[in-house]
């Protein structure tokens, strides 16, 4: 028996298979644009965990520590920070102009006592 060549591919079920895809891309894409999925959550007595405080560290030109905008030294930061929840944020915001060793000391000290969830602010610039 002779075998046909094929003289063309037959594009109907990518179409299909790419009809889906773009189905699904646009029903996800309104749940993100519109922010939430609605739920009527229902109610209880106590809430389901503890809310987690941000923990802000801010260091100023002069080399300055500030914790939630109180100012602590080196040590007293890793002595306030080792008795709080190692899975709250921890925001650093630092002047540009400060020594690097004060950034990376204030950064050694936070990932030293385990917080995981550790973040720089940045201001978007050009």
């Amino acid at each position: 028996m002779e075998e046909k060549e094929f003289d063309y591919i037959n594009v109907i079920p990518l179409v299909d298979v790419m009809l889906v895809l773009l189905t699904i891309v646009l029903t996800t894409s309104s749940f993100i644009a519109s922010g939430m999925i609605p739920l009527d959550l229902p109610k209880a007595q106590r809430s389901a965990g503890e809310i987690l405080k941000t923990q802000t560290i801010e260091i100023i030109g002069d080399g300055r520590i500030f914790l939630n905008s109180r100012p602590v030294s080196l040590a007293e930061l890793k002595a306030e920070l080792a008795g709080r929840n190692r899975k709250a944020p921890v925001l650093i915001r630092a002047d540009r102009r400060i020594n690097l060793q004060n950034f990376v000391s204030v950064l050694d000290v936070v990932k030293g006592l385990d917080f995981s969830r550790v973040t720089l602010q940045t201001q978007e610039g050009t």
